[in-house]
């Protein structure tokens, strides 16, 4: 039997409340994550809106809330005129980004209209084109949107329909500025004199915007970190939030390589928050600049797509990953890396909601299902909400290609401050070999054993489809004890795993 890992839970010892907007997710014009993913009108379920009633709620049994629009590097070349008016009346253009003829027949307002169905746990997080564009159309953009009335864009707005102001509080500074690829790319002091300018000048307006400035794409890139500190340099009294963006996926066959990818994550969000305190401490600032990770997720790039698509087609089926049970798995430990970091992490975006690298699928005029991915995220945003508690494991170790020795049990703890209650999310990253569990509770007034899951499967290749939407769901797992206040459970190997006490 392997060795047990260990750790202990005090609430003395907290890393910080969790920011609901840390499960945010993201809605981009690319692909069919809008057109037949989120909006089909004539589809069995489509409401007057031609929103699909089936996917609603998915989103909300999914348990989103900040949602991202519209890119992405989408956002680079949008001119965010042409998403407004009658929907009929819209231009067609041709998008860069993904070489793509783009409708605009879903725009500003529908993406309004599309979260507040979800709920009032649904927020805008509106990005600026500050690729072609600049500060005047960002100033544009933010009358329309949130100025009540009295002017030529608020009036037009209401005009369109829309009396009331669509009050958009957190905004993106555009889209992986950093990157070669980006329309409109550029230097680290170019975009931060950008940055800066559109920031002061939107806050000229009202000052109590929340505002993310780009970060590096990923912690790859060769411009990382100097970048962050040339661009808060620049914006750092004038933004709230800097971003970063990180995917994974499985290469040359490295399953194990690929189940330590948090390790990289954390190292990621660590190193960010390393560079932001310096420029702070630099400028003698007592602001934090904290973290807002806008798209993360499990992502085949490495893979070439199995549908044919030729250039300038409307929505065509692009990056429709199909997880498995070990991306789930991987997916999970993802979510606990941005718990474990909640003190800085106060803003995060899985990207995308549906169809693309998405926990939903679906098929045009056909059914809805959910990934296998699906559940680690809405058991992280029905549970996790709280206080994270610092969790330090001692566990037996494997050794990987990319990362060295790493433990192989991942785990955070979130504790509900109003009923006492808490809940363990953990991941076994052995391959063949379960993973005792034990847990040493302090001052912790806790009874019992609620449930404890796990997402496992004989088969780590399993997945959902549309053949089979319910191949992989999490099961209960039978002998979990809460005793002389330890708590002892058996994770099955490659499993993750959510363990609720009251």
């Amino acid at each position: 039997m392997t060795t047990p890992a260990r750790f202990t839970l005090d609430p003395a010892f907290a890393v910080g409340d969790v920011n609901p907007r840390l499960f945010g997710s993201f809605v981009e014009h690319l692909g069919r994550c809008v057109y037949t993913g989120i909006y089909e009108p004539g589809h069995p379920t489509a409401d007057e809106a031609g929103l699909r009633t089936d996917v609603l709620e998915l989103i909300r049994e999914l348990g989103v809330t900040a949602v991202r629009y519209p890119g992405g590097n989408f956002v680079s070349g949008y001119k965010w005129e042409d998403s407004v008016g009658p929907a009929d009346e819209r231009p067609r253009r041709l998008d860069l980004a993904w070489r793509s003829t783009e409708s605009n027949r879903f725009g500003l307002s529908e993406y309004i209209a599309f979260l507040r169905k979800i709920g009032p746990q649904a927020e805008p997080m509106m990005a600026i084109n500050l690729g072609t564009r600049g500060v005047a159309e960002a100033l544009e953009l933010q009358e329309y949107a949130n100025h009540p009335s009295g002017t030529a864009l608020s009036d037009l707005r209401v005009t369109h329909g829309d009396k009331d102001p669509f009050d958009i509080r957190l905004w993106c500074l555009g889209n992986e500025m950093d990157g070669p690829w980006q329309t409109g790319h550029k230097t680290a002091e170019e975009y931060g004199r950008l940055a800066a300018e559109t920031a002061r000048a939107m806050r000229q307006i009202d000052p109590k915007l929340e505002l993310v400035a780009c970060g590096s794409s990923s912690q790859s890139m060769p411009t990382f970190a100097d970048w962050e500190a040339k661009v808060l340099a620049e914006a750092y009294d004038l933004v709230d939030y800097i971003s970063l963006h990180a995917y994974y996926e499985e290469t040359d066959g490295d399953r194990d390589s690929f189940l330590a990818s948090a390790v990289d994550m954390e190292s990621f969000i660590e190193n960010v928050v390393a560079t932001c305190d310096h420029i702070g401490a630099r400028l003698k600032s007592k602001k934090k600049i904290n973290l807002s990770f806008d798209e993360w997720n499990v992502w085949y790039q490495s893979r070439p797509n199995p549908h044919q698509v030729e250039d300038w087609q409307e929505a065509p089926r692009l990056l429709e990953d199909n997880y498995s049970v070990t991306d789930a798995v991987v997916f999970g430990s993802l979510l606990i890396a941005l718990l474990r970091h909640a003190d800085r992490v106060t803003v995060a975006c899985l990207a995308q909601l549906v169809n693309v690298i998405a926990p939903i699928l679906t098929e045009p005029g056909g059914p809805a299902w959910k990934q296998t991915t699906f559940f680690p995220f809405s058991q992280a945003s029905r549970y996790g909400r709280g206080q994270v508690l610092d969790v330090r494991v001692d566990s037996p170790a494997y050794e990987t290609k990319k990362f060295g020795e790493v433990p192989l049990l991942h785990a955070t703890a979130v504790r509900d401050p109003e009923t006492g209650a808490v809940t363990v999310f953990a991941v076994n990253r052995s391959q063949t070999e379960p993973l005792p569990l034990e847990v040493a509770l302090n001052g912790l007034e806790l009874t019992s054993v609620v449930e404890h899951t796990a997402l496992a499967d004989a088969d780590p290749e399993a997945k959902n489809t549309l053949d089979e939407p319910e191949r992989v769901t999490p099961h209960a797992v039978e002998g979990t004890a809460l005793q002389d206040g330890t708590l002892t459970a058996t994770l099955e190997p490659l499993s993750w795993n959510v363990i609720r006490l009251a």
